[in-house]
């Protein structure tokens, strides 16, 4: 089949829609499964069908109706997010049938799209899961926060929180592979904590919900920390400046322990702490460092052949499945990266 005789054939797809805007922890009343016809493409469009669906933790900021980095979802129509799959219908020469690509029209069984937005990927180089995963935008996020906005230096003390989630767990090898002296990096439980240490390298784990964290990491970290990726905020960061160095680095990436917070969520009250360090808390939005990409593909896709980047995965079976990962990532059922795989009607 050619660019430009492709037709989808009258082909059904499911999609999960945001029902209702939620006040605090979400639930499986703010989704809805529907199920709409699939347009034939436009010129320039492709039609994906796909196989593979991320959900991320900055998908909550997005069911709120307010003004942030990323317009809010609308109502009542199919939610957004990353997603891989195979083109089944095309009238864009540069994207042939067969071809497997990434884009951002998740949370749908089929994706009609431009192809200037879709990325082509070689699935001989990595498998479709790692595409969405180390070699997607979690990967791309560990890369950038700690080569550019929190660069680690050869022996540099680091602490990752979140560090058995999909961010976290690249991001404590990849401390390691920039010169880090000790990564140090906090979980919730006993099972993520021993993943730390067993399967992503970490010298030393916390599990957060043992304990005061703050103390926690004064002794892990009894000389200081140089470097800190913050992925929740709250008693996180504020253990973090506490433990900083002089110089000391922040990348301020994400911030999960109040996303579903109905009031002001509390944040560290030692803020003059990093002003007397002299230390740098700087924001961090993965799309500005896109540039990155082949750089970052070029190396993670060799450390991943062979064997020095270790990662996992939490894989959700189905499309009606969507909104249970999504509430699950929330409440830290993952180990690594929580994909959906789908199966659509062909």
């Amino acid at each position: 089949m050619n660019a430009t005789t492709a037709t989808t054939n009258s082909l059904r797809s499911r999609e999960i829609r945001l029902a209702a805007r939620p006040a605090g922890q979400p639930g499986p009343e703010h989704f809805a499964l529907a199920s709409v016809d699939v347009p034939e493409p436009a010129d320039g469009q492709i039609v994906v069908r796909n196989t593979w669906m991320s959900v991320d933790p900055y998908m909550r900021g997005r069911m709120d109706d307010v003004p942030s980095y990323i317009p809010p979802f609308p109502l009542d129509a199919a939610l957004e997010g990353s997603a891989l799959g195979e083109v089944v219908a095309s009238r864009a020469e540069s994207v042939p049938v067969g071809a497997y690509v990434t884009h951002f029209l998740g949370w749908r069984e089929y994706a009609v799209l431009d192809a200037a937005a879709a990325t082509v990927v070689d699935l001989a180089l990595a498998p479709p899961e790692a595409w969405l995963g180390p070699l997607g935008t979690t990967g791309l996020t560990a890369y950038a926060a700690l080569t550019r906005t929190a660069p680690v230096r050869e022996g540099d003390v680091v602490f990752v929180s979140a560090a058995a989630g999909a961010v976290g767990s690249v991001a404590g090898q990849l401390a390691r592979k920039l010169g880090a002296s000790r990564v140090i990096g906090s979980a919730g439980g006993l099972a993520k904590t021993k993943k730390l240490l067993d399967t992503f390298g970490y010298d030393a784990a916390l599990d957060y919900r043992q304990g005061a964290l703050d103390e926690q990491l004064a002794q892990a970290a009894p000389d200081g920390v140089d470097v800190y990726l913050d992925a929740v905020g709250g008693d996180h960061l504020q253990a973090a400046i506490g433990a900083l160095r002089t110089g000391g680095r922040v990348a301020l990436v994400g911030a999960i322990s109040g996303y579903n917070a109905t009031t002001a969520a509390p944040g560290p009250d030692n803020l003059f702490r990093a002003a007397a360090k002299e230390a740098t808390l700087r924001g961090m939005l993965v799309s500005s460092h896109f540039d990155l990409f082949p750089e970052w593909i070029g190396k993670a896709a060799g450390w991943l052949a062979d064997g020095s980047l270790r990662t996992e995965q939490t894989v959700v079976d189905g499309i009606e499945q969507a909104s249970g990962a999504f509430l699950g990532l929330l409440s830290g059922a993952n180990t690594g990266k929580m994909l959906v795989r789908l199966e659509a009607a062909r």
